[in-house]
């Protein structure tokens, strides 16, 4: 009752000063408005646990709900302001789930792993892909598309549809300290996605430039290629040089984690590297290089990382696009079932493949319905390029991804609970 009425309290007091601040002190009433609604969204946070959901979607409903779509007090500008911790807490969270990959752990598991993930992401594909291919008259994209068009539009649509949220994952499984077999197997599967999204998105783009006109820029090839291996040899070299950190000197290490987060991301935005590469792969050298150090690590990035993530998520909750879910109505709701329809039968025919018949890895299919961060951005590229059907398309993910990033987090952490893996990470 105490903490529900300091959320009270707290929203009341950030409604009021975003509403009567004078023009001059527009600034510093956003400021406060802001600081406060963050306090007010740990706390829903706090309250979500009670009920046993995840603390992510209290962040993520209570930005919704101030958001400009509501009750407006946290507005479209301050939503944008906020997102400037973006890539910070992309790389913690990242920097978190290497943390969680011993290789000597893993081995004895990499070929189940390698199976299932694979069969999961492949046949993923092709279910969505022959659902988009059978139903697109109906999807009010470009019906009029025949032929190699169709095939171009569609091929790219599956790809932003079928992807999966690492982002959201981890950041799950950092919350509820969830750690054992269940944990690595689907970080390892949605991990593997982000990979396969990143190189199947670039080829697409390059077949759909060629089908509608743009001439291709073998450049972008070259690209990829750099933003895949640059990044796990640049988080490779941060790790390793953090691991001697820890070795000989081992001091402040919540805000040493800080700062190499905010190094990695840096880096990584001037270079046109990816943060969430970059920082797995400095995770996984800390785990491996330097493991009697791992839980000093952990328990730095716990204290560092509650008020990245609060406003990280809070941000992303202003941020959904509750105008693109009801522009297009039952048909993202239509699309969202059938996604998930295809995630559940591709983990079912992944766990045949890797040989599983245990009752926990049934589960699998809840982690991996949340979207996020890469796939937002993969889809404004498309609105950006391709004007007319590609701003069509960026409208549904952007329905979509709302969507999927409200259910997705329940459902994993259901799936964690029931796995018997929350709080492991403490043991």
């Amino acid at each position: 009752m105490a903490r529900f009425a300091a959320l009270l309290l707290a929203l009341a007091l950030a409604w009021v000063l975003g509403q009567t601040a004078a023009p001059e002190a527009a600034f510093r009433a956003t400021a406060l408005a802001v600081g406060v609604a963050l306090v007010a969204a740990a706390l829903v946070g706090r309250l979500t646990e009670k009920i046993a959901l995840p603390r992510v979607t209290g962040y993520l409903l209570f930005g919704l709900v101030c958001g400009p779509y509501v009750a407006n007090i946290i507005t479209r500008p301050m939503a944008r302001e906020l997102q400037i911790v973006n890539g910070l807490a992309v790389t913690l969270i990242a920097f978190v789930a290497g943390l969680e990959m011993n290789l000597r752990r893993l081995a004895p598991r990499l070929g189940v792993i390698a199976r299932m993930g694979g069969m999961t992401i492949l046949l993923t594909y092709i279910l969505i892909f022959i659902g988009l291919w059978t139903a697109w008259p109906w999807l009010h994209i470009a019906s009029d598309f025949r032929g190699l068009q169709r095939l171009a539009a569609a091929g790219l649509l599956t790809a932003l549809v079928a992807s999966f949220s690492p982002t959201v994952s981890i950041a799950i499984v950092a919350e509820a300290r969830a750690a054992g077999p269940f944990t690595e197997l689907t970080l390892a599967i949605v991990i593997l996605a982000d990979l396969v999204l990143i190189l199947a998105f670039t080829f697409i783009m390059q077949f759909v430039r060629v089908i509608f006109g743009t001439a291709p820029d073998v450049s972008v090839f070259a690209g990829v290629t750099w933003e895949v291996f640059g990044s796990f040899a640049f988080g490779a070299l941060t790790g390793a040089l953090f691991a001697f950190y820890l070795r000989y000197v081992g001091r402040e290490v919540a805000i040493a984690v800080l700062g190499l987060c905010a190094l990695i991301a840096g880096i990584a935005d001037r270079f046109q590297l990816e943060p969430l590469m970059a920082a797995l792969a400095a995770g996984l050298v800390v785990e491996n290089l330097a493991p009697s150090s791992g839980d000093l690590v952990k328990e730095g990035v716990e204290r560092s990382a509650l008020p990245v993530l609060v406003v990280f998520f809070a941000a992303a909750g202003a941020s959904l696009q509750l105008d693109a879910l009801a522009t297009l109505g039952w048909i993202a709701l239509a699309l969202a079932a059938a996604r998930m329809a295809a995630i559940w039968t591709s983990a079912k025919a992944g766990r045949l493949a890797a040989g599983l018949t245990d009752e926990i890895s049934s589960m699998t299919w809840m982690a991996l319905v949340s979207q996020a961060g890469v796939t937002l951005g993969l889809t404004l590229i498309v609105e950006a390029e391709l004007p007319g059907w590609g701003a069509t398309i960026a409208t549904l993910m952007l329905a979509l991804i709302a969507l999927h990033q409200l259910i997705g987090p329940v459902l994993y952490r259901a799936a964690l609970a029931r796995a018997g893996e929350v709080g492991r990470m403490d043991k």
